[in-house]
């Protein structure tokens, strides 16, 4: 399996989130990398995304100027980065590498894969509470943090129930805190998360 290149199949991205495309292979002796290019392939039409050779790293296409990157230092890892990801980033993606050898000829392997960008609602959020848990003692400092999964970005609200079935909002941010905890913190609170 000299100079074989694996990769996946299908890679499965969150919309906003990010993915790695894996393009891997065993460095060898007698062979050195030439030239990378990962292209994507959708609507009929395949575009160059990424080109590495001896003059460094290109972007060429503006949509994914600033999203895209390949690792720089480990050999053997051509893997693409793709962050923000976009809708219209579904597509299929050709890694493309070739190799010169001593003897000078060209050897050149490609694999492709299937991106599939989709929308994920958020997920049920759940409650973590500090390191003193939920008794809390009398001027301690302590917080609850509310941590929900999908699509970012995520945003929260943390709610505490009043007399009369009031909800007051008390915060926007994932966490929750008290520097000094008083006995009229005590109740019950709730928290929310909501994205696109």
């Amino acid at each position: 399996a000299l100079l074989d290149l694996s990769g996946v199949h299908e890679v499965k991205g969150t919309w906003m989130g990010s993915t790695t495309l894996p393009c891997t292979y065993m460095p060898s002796e007698g062979f050195t990398q030439q030239t990378l290019t990962w292209s994507v392939a959708r609507d009929y039409s395949t575009s160059t995304i990424f080109r590495r050779d001896d003059s460094g790293d290109h972007v060429l296409l503006s949509q994914f100027r600033e999203r895209v990157s390949v690792p720089k230092n480990s050999p053997g890892d051509v893997s693409l980065l793709i962050e923000n990801l976009e809708i219209p980033d579904s597509g299929h993606y050709t890694c493309k590498v070739s190799w010169r050898s001593k003897n000078n000829s060209l050897i050149t392997k490609e694999v492709t894969t299937t991106v599939k960008v989709v929308k994920v609602a958020v997920t049920k959020p759940t409650i973590r509470a500090g390191e003193l848990g939920l008794a809390v003692p009398v001027g301690a400092r302590t917080s609850l943090t509310c941590a929900a999964s999908g699509s970012p970005p995520i945003s929260y609200r943390w709610f505490r129930s009043v007399p009369g079935g009031k909800a007051l909002l008390l915060s926007s941010q994932a966490e929750l805190a008290w520097d000094s905890v008083r006995p009229s913190d005590t109740g019950k609170y709730y928290c929310e998360a909501e994205n696109r």
